[in-house]
């Protein structure tokens, strides 16, 4: 069934459909805070989840693309995700969400990828949310703040809808080739209280952690995306002590900023 706009006082649609890699939340908090000035209805297809379904869309659908920032990238195995999701001139957003360091070429990342997947971008943002791993950085983010100014963002894209106008206009930052993410394989560790549920195992984005034996992880597999430490019923698991030292060290000029979110139409 098409996803018609509906008319109104703003103009929204009646439907969007949300497509996120969201590991730890932050990612789809700030999605659902744009799509929610976008459309009525928010529909969701969960790229974090191992048994994604590919997907097809139609150019009467409207498609808000969101994921994380590892290492100024799109991660990887998002990337592959999408080559399993079909557009036909379908309209998008794009939102790249990193914490508080930087998002290089992210966003322009994940622009061309929809591109190429038969999407046509009529806007996109650089978002922020609460680091994954130092959690000090971006904290609590996206916040009210935030959401009054996504808010107001899903009304200037509306705005540029109704005028007839499909293209950004603005140019995305980043740079071609895309930069190399080298991810350090260090990977979480799991202390006494595990109790073996095995949920870690179930709902590892790239099933990088053995069902049968919970505690092991492969670190050739492991993206660090924090999903297994944040999901712990126990909070059994977390990167060692000395990465945390290191990677917290590392970050620290960028602890007391408040980055805005950046938009472009």
């Amino acid at each position: 069934m098409p996803y018609k706009r509906q008319e109104g006082v703003n103009h929204m649609f009646s439907t969007i459909t949300i497509v996120t890699f969201s590991p730890t939340g932050g990612t789809r908090k700030a999605a659902v805070f744009l799509a929610k000035g976008l459309a009525r209805q928010i529909r969701e297809a969960d790229l974090t989840l191992p048994e994604a379904q590919p997907l097809n869309f139609t150019r009467e659908d409207l498609i808000l693309f969101a994921g994380p920032v590892y290492g100024g990238r799109i991660p990887s195995c998002m990337a592959e995700k999408l080559k399993n999701i079909r557009g036909n001139q379908t309209p998008a957003v794009v939102a790249a969400v990193y914490g508080n360091r930087a998002y290089e070429d992210a966003l322009l990342e994940l622009h061309d990828i929809v591109l190429e997947q038969g999407f046509k971008p009529i806007a996109a943002a650089a978002l922020l949310a609460e680091h994954s791993i130092i959690h000090k950085l971006a904290a609590h983010r996206p916040d009210v703040h935030d959401q009054a100014c996504l808010a107001e963002f899903s009304k200037r894209i509306l705005m540029k809808w109704d005028s007839g106008q499909r293209d950004i206009t603005s140019a995305i930052p980043g740079s071609r080739p895309y930069k190399v993410w080298n991810s350090v394989p260090k990977v979480p560790v799991v202390s006494d209280v595990c109790s073996r549920c095995g949920l870690c195992a179930q709902k590892c984005p790239v099933q990088a952690i053995s069902k049968d034996s919970p505690g092991d992880t492969d670190p050739q597999k492991c993206i660090q995306c924090m999903r297994c430490v944040s999901i712990c019923p126990a909070h059994a698991r977390s990167l060692p002590a000395q990465v945390l030292a290191a990677l917290g060290e590392h970050l620290q000029p960028f602890a007391g900023l408040r980055r805005d979110n950046e938009l472009y139409l």
